[in-house]
């Protein structure tokens, strides 16, 4: 049997997971507590709805299917968190917004570990890293700081200028935006000739590009991976794929490695998870990856 492994962030200061349960969860970013939806928790909290209410600055209340509304009058439009873990020093902006999310995935912290010292040991003078589906950065910023050429796309403009944001307050510079269908991109990229030492893709379970372009994850992301293959350099390199879809195993994440990438024997596949101070673990998603470096 292949080992799964389960992976969790180890170097928060500014953000804490306090409690989930009731398809909620209870989160602390810097100075603010926020109550979110969490789909995954279907166990009951271990904390009363007493001590919920009392330490909630904001609440999200859901409206429809994906989006909603925040009742937050405690909580700035904007404030920052800072991610620190050894050399990697990143500064975030977070804002609250209809679709519940505020900026970053906590968890995600333990993916960019990964990714500077995957940058870092490369015997690469700067590595060319391809960051896709990028959201507001946290990936790229990681890549950035470890001394990456860094290629950043996403098909949302306002969250390409969210990340620009972020790379400015992390003191970064001369990351390469791309306001784009991911997949679009990519082909192109597989017709120049192109080859990248990294690349990092967490795509969503669906969504619509610049031009109205449909991504639905189980459709897409097998013909996505074959042409990222062509992509990434045979010697020295990595490569993350995080992966947020109910339903999904971790072993989907492996079978899509040893499908497209063969020569790869030492995959690491798992659960991405966060720690609660109330003792629960939820779980946020499959990932695999695996660098040329390990």
């Amino acid at each position: 049997m292949p080992e799964i492994n389960l992976l969790s962030p180890s170097n928060w200061k500014e953000y804490e997971l306090i409690d989930c349960g009731n398809f909620e969860k209870l989160e602390r970013f810097g100075r603010y507590v926020l109550r979110r939806p969490e789909p995954q928790a279907i166990w009951d909290k271990v904390l009363n709805e007493k001590e919920w209410k009392s330490l909630a600055d904001g609440t999200f209340s859901q409206k429809g299917s994906h989006s909603g509304e925040w009742q937050a009058p405690k909580v700035p439009d904007t404030w920052n968190i800072h991610y620190a873990s050894g050399k990697l020093k990143m500064r975030m902006r977070l804002a609250l917004t209809s679709f519940k999310h505020v900026g970053i995935f906590p968890e995600q912290a333990a993916n960019w570990d990964f990714i500077y010292n995957s940058v870092d040991q490369m015997r690469v003078n700067e590595p060319k890293v391809l960051n896709l589906f990028a959201y507001t950065g946290g990936a790229s910023l990681a890549a950035k700081a470890a001394g990456a050429d860094v290629v950043h796309v996403d098909s949302v403009k306002q969250v390409v200028s969210w990340a620009k944001d972020n790379m400015e307050l992390s003191d970064l510079s001369n990351i390469r935006w791309t306001v784009e269908d991911a997949h679009k991109f990519v082909k192109r990229e597989v017709k120049r000739g192109k080859k990248y030492n990294g690349i990092l893709l967490d795509p969503p379970s669906y969504g619509i590009g610049a031009k109205g372009e449909r991504w639905k994850l189980e459709e897409s992301l097998n013909e996505m991976l074959a042409d990222l293959a062509l992509l990434l350099d045979e010697k020295n390199h990595f490569f993350l794929l995080n992966v947020y879809s109910l339903g999904l195993s971790a072993l989907v994440a492996e079978n899509l490695i040893k499908a497209h990438f063969p020569k790869v024997k030492d995959a690491d596949c798992g659960e991405l998870f966060l720690r609660s101070t109330s003792g629960m673990n939820l779980p946020l998603g499959v990932y695999g990856r695996f660098s040329s470096t390990r």
